[in-house]
């Protein structure tokens, strides 16, 4: 586990996973209201148009409803991404050292030859 803890360590995951329980709540909703006829539907088309519906109405119950593990999702991407900026700041000065001491020492090496 890590330091967030249990509730935090998979934020993303969780987010979609009830994002698409939204979507697909609605579209059984959908699904139920053409098949008893109280929105009209035919054929394809009419399927389409009931996925299309699904998502609409899914979308501002999402906004409302998810968002404390949209921010708890914001709040976990920003610190991996905090610590890949850091560990790759660490890494370039590592190598930018390195660097800095051969050089250093092929000059003294270039000024002991003359």
């Amino acid at each position: 586990m890590s330091s967030n803890g249990p509730q935090k360590s998979h934020a993303t995951l969780r987010y979609t996973s009830m994002r698409v329980s939204i979507f697909l709540g609605c579209l059984l909703v959908a699904l139920l209201l053409g098949h008893f006829q109280i929105i009209p539907v035919s054929g394809q088309a009419g399927t389409i148009f009931l996925f299309l519906l699904a998502a609409v109405a899914s979308a501002p119950l999402s906004y409302v409803l998810l968002s404390k593990q949209r921010d708890e999702m914001s709040t976990q991407i920003t610190t991996k991404v905090a610590g890949m900026r850091s560990r790759t700041a660490e890494r370039i000065a590592v190598q930018n050292a390195e660097e800095d001491a051969a050089d250093e020492a092929a000059r003294a090496a270039a000024a002991g030859k003359n």
